[in-house]
């Protein structure tokens, strides 16, 4: 039986907090930015998975992520309701800690992966509608998804990707359900007529701050232990997010004059999320270029070819996460190093070899695919059950008041 090490013990317990903290961080990052009559349904949207998803976890969703290999899709029911998972380590994901500490800390990122999905759709959709699709959607996208890059046995797995932290699992995969999401769901009423403005930046800032220090539970937690691994991606995580934060103010200064806030804010999360498959297989100097890189590709996303095609991705998640991810993906595949992180197939392509690199460039196609091919049968399957979108005359009202009776701002008489 493997022995447990309380210092492990205790960094997991520690990031498994801070991971669950994101969410909420998430929720004000979201609800800062939409406007006042939305603001409680958008945090809402975000919050309630932090209870719908552990639920789901505990009851299946564990048990099909890292449950024996069926297929090298997903895994069986061996684990169903947490049967078996106790204060003992799993020898075959982390040897060092409880498994029901890591099953929990894995809890986390289930719940927040279909919460930033919410910020392409916030503002029009139906609360209930939301609430089984992100059932459904964890059943059938999100826990097959974390079985095949992470699960024993499982296809992408075994091909030998590189995904420290979620790249595939978290970002790529909340990011093209976002953009699919949006265009099955349709504009916001007004739309490319109306500008849409953050209602209150101090209420993002707060989100993002809270993002950037939950994203070391979410980055350094992973390596699963208190050792140099987990010190290694703690550093390249706070590096590629304040790269990723100049890179972005440079662009706006360049392109309009002056930096703003919320470009500032937005950068970081990219910075992150570009860093998070990354993390624990690149050494520092490359951490800073994914960061300097990141914030052009999603500034670009987000300026030119989301106006070009025309989909109301609201909070920018495909241009963020999405494309965040995929450039995160890939840069593992130029950049890890095997002296980091010996469980790597290969030194990445600048290193002189392509292996590593082609694998990356594969696993982020086959999340694309897998994501967007099943995101959008459901949505179109629940479309056919019943309307997923709030009517014209409650989209006007606000979904604060409509969804749920209650009024972030009860005292403001002005315009909306």
């Amino acid at each position: 039986m493997a022995v447990l090490n309380t210092g492990d013990t205790s960094w997991i317990l520690v990031s498994t907090a801070l991971v669950f903290f994101m969410t909420p961080g998430l929720a004000l990052f979201y609800g800062g930015m939409v406007r006042r009559k939305n603001v409680l349904n958008t945090i809402m949207s975000s919050f309630f998975i932090a209870g719908v998803g552990a639920i789901l976890w505990v009851l299946v969703g564990y048990s099909l992520s890292f449950g024996k290999d069926v297929g090298g899709i997903i895994g069986n029911l061996q684990w169903i309701g947490f049967n078996g998972v106790g204060i003992e380590a799993n020898s075959d994901y982390a040897t060092s800690i409880p498994q029901i500490l890591f099953a929990t800390f894995q809890m986390m990122f289930a719940i927040i992966t279909p919460a930033v999905v919410t910020g392409a759709i916030v503002e029009r959709m139906k609360f209930s509608s939301l609430l089984i699709f992100t059932i459904v959607w964890s059943l059938l996208i999100y826990y097959p998804l974390t079985h095949m890059v992470w699960g024993n046995g499982g296809f992408l797995k075994t091909l030998g990707i590189a995904d420290f932290a979620g790249g595939t699992v978290v970002e790529i995969n909340s990011g093209i359900t976002a953009l699919v999401a949006s265009l099955i769901l349709g504009k916001r009423r007004g739309y490319g007529m109306t500008s849409y403005h953050p209602h209150n930046i101090p209420l993002v800032f707060a989100g993002a701050g809270i993002l950037w220090f939950g994203w070391f539970g979410f980055n350094a937690g992973s390596a699963l232990a208190a050792n140099g691994l987990a010190s290694h991606a703690f550093a390249t995580t706070n590096i590629s997010a304040a790269a990723a934060v100049v890179s972005w103010m440079f662009i706006e200064k360049i392109r309009n004059g002056k930096p703003t806030m919320l470009g500032a804010m937005t950068g970081a999360i990219v910075g992150l999320v570009a860093i998070t498959p990354a993390c624990g297989f690149v050494p520092m100097w490359a951490a800073i270029i994914i960061g300097l890189v990141a914030s052009p590709l999603a500034y670009f996303t987000v300026t030119y070819i989301k106006h070009k095609f025309g989909f109301d991705d609201a909070l920018d998640v495909f241009g963020c996460h999405g494309v965040g991810g995929i450039w995160g993906v890939i840069a593992t595949g130029l950049f890890a190093k095997t002296s980091i992180n010996s469980s790597l197939i290969s030194n990445g392509l600048i290193f002189g070899n392509i292996k590593q690199f082609l694998i990356q460039l594969i696993s982020a196609l086959i999340t694309i695919l897998f994501t967007g091919i099943g995101t959008a049968i459901i949505l179109i399957v629940m479309r056919l059950f019943s309307p997923i979108r709030v009517s014209l005359r409650e989209e006007t009202e606000g979904l604060d008041i409509v969804e749920h009776g209650e009024s972030a701002y009860p005292s403001f008489t002005g315009m909306d």
